[in-house]
């Protein structure tokens, strides 16, 4: 089942799955106010909609224009969405609530133009929204969605799955865990489950959790800081939380670990312009790319890349990619695979001519070498996944006159034919030079990749930290073999990022 369910997944990237989430539940709640489920009217929702939407498109084409950036289709919606489940609906009558409106969907679209540093935006555009217009308008966001017991499941079973597809469950167990305990010590010595029926039932925890703290752009890079990220946010969100007479709402939650998040990430945001385009391989290129800045990450990290394109499929024009290249290189590489049919951004991407240019940013990711160089490594590649490993790899021969970051690494790359094997010229350059030993697998001609062949050329794997990167059904394979041969789970790292497929 869960099988399947990733299978699912793996067909829709991240961004137009919360988009088409948040419009199942608006549809949904507008649905059930035709049978009094709702405290808004049937008419309301509709309105709101509409006019949320408007304004916000409307809004963000301006923007763009002015501050001569390229729109996101995408985020708008999601934005538009947002606010449409959170602040209360409006009907056409209603002069004030549409002025809220109004208001909110301008301030939201801005921030992401005017609230930024170093191309960066800072701040989730409906939360700084909602909590400007609190404070500048006194117009408060009734978070209408978390509060109804008809929305829960749906709310609930959405949530899952988005946060199953970015792989934030650390993030978000760490944000429930200490807010349900922070709420039920100071609710003593009432009943705890008195405390979480009403949390699970009457508060929009959930929603909250799921789709508004799991946002990238405004989340902490590395497991480490997520999960610090989550509990600050359990910790704030409390209704009896306050300093003066300022009380904690989830608005002002998320702008406060917002700016957590932005101290303690990268401040990066890429102008890449193209140099070149290599061919690594049947069906594989390796386009290179100047950074507009000094630009400082390490190897195994990756990069949101954004490319503008006219008629955009169904995954839009951002993507998640590992960066192909060692942080000595002075340029940005990325490698990809191109399958048939390619998506719209690919294409885009394979006719980019040298002097053209795209965007990248929200670097993040743990699929990185352990701290200690004398840790014995083992990578485990399929397909476009050798992609990490080749950064790793590159920046081990960068470093190979400095004793201390000499490491002892082998590497499995498993292909279905030898012709798409990418890359072979710089590892057999690691076999000479640095003693990296490289096994190829190519599943139409050799079989494939068992234990039994990983422990003939390793018989030390026990002792090794593997690391694991390639299409998430191998990740999830190997990660069971490696259980069976009896590697601890604290020796297997995988390599994950929101809309890897």
């Amino acid at each position: 089942m869960i099988s399947y369910i990733d299978s699912l997944l793996n067909r829709i990237t991240m961004y137009r799955l919360v988009m088409y989430f948040l419009l199942l539940l608006i549809v949904v709640a507008f649905g059930i106010s035709f049978f009094s489920l709702l405290p808004y009217s049937p008419l309301a929702i509709f309105t709101s909609f509409w006019a949320f939407l408007a304004v916000c498109w409307v809004s963000n084409e301006s923007f763009a224009k002015l501050f001569k950036a390229a729109p996101n289709t995408e985020s708008v919606y999601i934005t538009a969405f947002i606010l449409t489940l959170i602040v209360p609906p409006a009907l056409p009558t209603d002069v004030n609530g549409l002025l809220f409106i109004l208001i909110a969907s301008v301030l939201a679209m801005a921030s992401k133009y005017v609230l930024t540093i170093g191309k960066k935006h800072i701040f989730n555009p409906a939360a700084i929204a909602l909590v400007i217009t609190a404070y500048a308008f006194n117009d408060s966001a009734s978070w209408w969605v978390g509060g109804n017991i008809w929305l829960l499941p749906v709310v609930v079973i959405g949530g899952l799955l988005v946060v199953r597809k970015i792989q934030r469950f650390d993030l978000v167990l760490s944000f429930l865990a200490v807010a349900f305990a922070t709420i039920i010590l100071h609710s003593l010595p009432e009943s705890p489950w008195d405390v979480v029926q009403k949390i699970v039932l009457h508060t929009p925890i959930f929603f909250l959790a799921f789709i508004m703290l799991t946002e990238p752009l405004t989340t902490p890079p590395t497991r480490r800081w997520r999960v610090a990220y989550g509990a600050l946010a359990g910790l704030l969100y409390g209704p009896f939380v306050h300093v003066g007479p300022v009380y904690s709402t989830p608005e002002l939650v998320l702008v406060i670990t917002n700016i957590f998040s932005y101290v303690v990430s990268p401040k990066v945001a890429l102008k890449l312009t193209l140099e070149h385009i290599e061919k690594a391989a049947d069906g594989v290129y390796t386009f290179i790319f100047r950074p507009d800045q000094k630009f400082t990450f390490q190897p195994g990290q990756y990069l949101e890349w954004t490319l503008p394109h006219k008629n955009p499929d169904q995954r839009g024009n951002r993507r998640y990619f590992t960066i192909a290249s060692s942080p000595a290189a002075g340029t940005v590489s990325l490698g990809i695979k191109f399958y048939q049919p390619a998506s719209t951004f690919k294409k885009r991407l394979l006719d980019l001519q040298p002097g053209e240019s795209l965007m990248a940013g929200s670097l993040a990711g743990d699929f990185t070498l352990p701290k200690n160089p004398k840790t014995k490594l083992a990578f485990i590649a399929g397909g476009i996944g050798i992609t990490p490993f080749k950064s790793m790899i590159e920046h081990m021969l960068d470093t190979k006159d400095h004793k201390a970051e000499r490491r002892d690494a082998v590497l499995f790359y498993s292909n279905k034919t030898s012709a798409e094997t990418a890359y072979k010229e710089l590892f057999a350059k690691a076999e000479r030079e640095v003693g990296l030993k490289v096994h190829y697998t190519h599943t139409e001609e050799t079989g494939f990749l068992t234990a039994q062949k990983i422990a003939e050329a390793m018989p030390d794997f026990t002792e090794r930290m593997f690391y694991l990167s390639g299409p998430r059904v191998m990740v999830e394979a190997f990660e069971k073999t490696l259980f069976k041969m009896g590697v601890s789970r604290l020796n297997i790292k995988t390599d994950f990022f929101p809309g890897f497929v």
